[in-house]
């Protein structure tokens, strides 16, 4: 949830994680400021050297959470919203049948964006960036500098039999 949330924010809202990272420290229950700020990184796209992630956030909706559960508990402002359209009460239109009085802009905030559209924007707009040979240039340096986990190993040096030396638990 916490990566799409932030793909969200980056991608489709185009908000700069220096600026949601703070707010998103805050809220969190369990901040910790050395993986939270690289993971803030890594999901917006700033470093260059990991693959663009673009969530949908009704596919995860529906994946993690198909009955609507966490989201009636969470947003009780949805909880009367039917099962087909708990995911997107956007696409709601109530009948004469329908004894619930929701209102989409009144009980519930209308969308700011079409996710989909912008989704789409965003992979466009990063693709062409991607593909620049200063990108490429820093993705490099970034990887270079920071990508790698393999350290260089140290030689050990032989024993006078030419065995190498062992650790000693002792």
């Amino acid at each position: 949830m916490r990566a799409m949330l932030v793909s969200f924010a980056s991608y489709q809202l185009w908000l700069d994680w220096r600026r949601t990272g703070p707010h998103l420290a805050r809220v969190f229950t369990d901040y910790e400021p050395g993986i939270h700020f690289s993971q803030l990184q890594m999901q917006s796209g700033v470093t260059g050297i990991n693959a663009m992630r673009v969530y949908n956030p009704v596919k995860q909706s529906q994946d993690q959470d198909p009955h609507g559960e966490f989201i009636r508990k969470w947003v009780p402002e949805l909880r009367d919203v039917p099962n087909a359209h708990i995911h997107t009460p956007w696409t709601w239109t109530q009948t004469l049948l329908d004894d619930t009085r929701f209102e989409l802009g009144r009980d519930y905030p209308i969308r700011i964006v079409d996710h989909e559209i912008a989704a789409r924007d965003a992979k466009k707009r990063i693709s062409c960036v991607r593909k620049s040979e200063r990108f490429r240039a820093d993705a490099d340096a970034v990887f270079k500098k920071l990508g790698s986990r393999k350290r260089p190993r140290k030689k050990s040096k032989p024993t006078m039999d030419g065995d190498l030396k062992q650790l000693s638990l002792f």
